[in-house]
């Protein structure tokens, strides 16, 4: 599984993405919109990780508590 900051940066990118598609974004505005977008989704994604007690390192996909059965 990707760290966090890989899938920060993917979002990010889907998102541009998708404003770009559909014209809320323009080459000139491309700079700043993005650096805006990324501070925004880094933001949420580490302050909900501290609200739930999840670090980076923790966060590789496993469950955090073994499976009972």
């Amino acid at each position: 599984m990707a760290t966090i900051d890989e899938q920060i940066l993917r979002t990010t990118k889907e998102i541009v993405v998708k404003f770009i598609e559909s014209g809320r974004i323009s080459p000139s505005s491309f700079h700043q919109s993005f650096k805006d977008i990324y501070h925004t989704v880094e933001k949420t994604t580490k302050s909900s990780m501290k609200v739930t007690g999840q670090s980076d390192k923790k966060n590789s996909g496993l469950p955090l508590e073994p499976a009972r059965p």
